[in-house]
């Protein structure tokens, strides 16, 4: 079997598109959207796929580069909704972790990409298990803790690895974000009152805060020499002042982008879905662990859920299986759901992206369709956040982020033997492969 690999060396992570096309042929291809081909083959040019089909109505251009894919299954890479790669190094040290700021709890105006280390050690890590991409977001101690950026998990530089700044905000309510104890700590919300108190008056001050901008900016300017001549009268009024954490609040009080909210009670979810109602806010709901009794409730919303970590232990009032079987009740109830492999900010926020598709794995092992478990690495994760043309199926015109495993990807048991990034063979090497290697002589 020949495998068209990048070497162990800067070129295979940071390589231009390669020239002319790469023939993936006689793998089994799960192209997410339409369906299984047994016996398939796809073609990538410049980055894309170009051509995908059975293996008897896809012709394989002579000059093409040709890997044997027979026995391999073909997948697109799988995509991480909640992640804080970059952003955490090692959990136990603060030095090497940037994931929230605690002077303040409304902060929508941290950006993530100011942040983002993209020679992170855990990025190849989690490439290794066919993981392409991922949103990378802050974590869950602050109210409204800043906007996600959505990367690719190979670039020759960290803007390269950007695919998209300011993708969503991410708010959270619910016991975490109560700050309590120690002097000064009253400046902040101890109750879930003051949480949903707080939040509602800076979207409130948000709307009035871009009502006195448009009328600033409509206000003809003095040009009269009696106003020239009281240019220093200091009575008069003062010039705007932009805010630039209001101002960073407008684009999600329009609905241009989504707010992606961390809850895990049921009735934390219906307090703040009647604030998101109230400012018509676009909505992802991320979590829901605890909300099997309001289940209706969250279809009949009609707003995504991003579902994980999945491992989490029922409460002694819970059947065993409350939260492994979440994500096919709510898909049941025709919800559309993606799957995380962890909190971002939280202990497996950066470290535990390669199990992703385990996650998966383990939902369809409690009941959720396998089509849509897979859809929920890939596609519905694209299509939350607005890539849903670029990536998570094998389409033509799409990215060609490609993952070469030798059985289903959702098994424990699979090993991932080649993955592309826009089209590039990527080396298949992490640090931890290094130490194995150096360490089982």
């Amino acid at each position: 079997m020949a495998l068209a690999c990048a070497s162990d060396s800067a070129q295979g992570q940071a390589a231009a598109k390669v020239a002319g096309t790469i023939a993936i042929t006689g793998g089994k291809l799960l192209t997410v959207s339409h369906g299984t081909i047994e016996n398939g083959v796809l073609l990538i040019a410049d980055g894309k796929i170009v051509a995908v089909g059975a293996a008897d109505k896809v012709a394989v251009p002579a000059n093409a580069t040709v890997v044997d894919a027979h026995g391999l299954t073909v997948y697109p890479g799988l995509i991480d909704p909640d992640t804080a790669l970059g952003l955490m190094e090692v959990g136990s040290d603060e030095n090497t972790t940037d994931v929230a700021e605690p002077s303040d709890e409304i902060m929508p105006h941290m950006h993530v990409y100011d942040a983002f280390h993209a020679e992170t050690e855990l990025i190849p890590v989690a490439r290794l298990n066919g993981v392409t991409n991922a949103v990378v977001a802050p974590a869950e101690e602050d109210s409204i803790a800043g906007q996600d950026i959505f990367i690719q998990l190979a670039g020759r530089s960290r803007d390269e690895m950007i695919l998209g700044r300011d993708i969503a905000l991410s708010m959270n309510f619910g016991a975490e974000q109560r700050r309590r104890g120690g002097r000064g700590a009253s400046q902040f919300p101890s109750t879930r009152m003051g949480l949903i108190t707080q939040l509602r008056q800076s979207l409130l001050d948000a709307q009035h805060y871009e009502a006195t901008r448009d009328a600033a900016q409509k206000k003809p300017e003095k040009t009269s020499e009696k106003s020239a001549d009281k240019s220093d009268d200091k009575s008069g009024e003062k010039s705007f002042q932009r805010d630039l954490k209001l101002e960073a609040l407008l684009p999600y009080l329009h609905g241009e982008r989504p707010v992606v909210v961390g809850v895990y009670e049921g009735y934390d979810v219906e307090s703040f879905m009647k604030v998101a109602q109230e400012f018509h806010l676009k909505v992802i709901l991320n979590h829901v662990t605890r909300t099997r009794e309001i289940l209706d409730e969250i279809a009949a919303w009609k707003v995504p859920v991003i579902v994980g970590p999945i491992y989490d232990l029922p409460r002694p009032n819970e059947r065993y299986d409350a939260v492994y079987t979440l994500p096919a009740e709510l898909a049941k109830r025709g919800v559309k759901i993606a799957i995380c492999s962890g909190e971002a900010g939280g202990p497996g926020g950066a470290h535990s992206v390669r199990n992703l598709p385990y996650s998966a794995g383990f939902a369809v092992a409690y009941g959720l369709p396998y089509d849509d478990a897979l859809k929920a690495i890939t596609l519905n994760v694209a299509e939350m956040y607005g890539f849903g043309d670029k990536l998570g199926s094998l389409d033509i015109g799409k990215t060609a982020n490609i993952v070469l495993a030798n059985g289903d990807p959702l098994d424990v048991r699979t090993d991932v033997k080649q993955v592309y990034i826009e089209g590039v063979a990527q080396p298949m090497v992490s640090r931890q492969t290094r130490l194995r290697d150096e360490y089982s002589q």
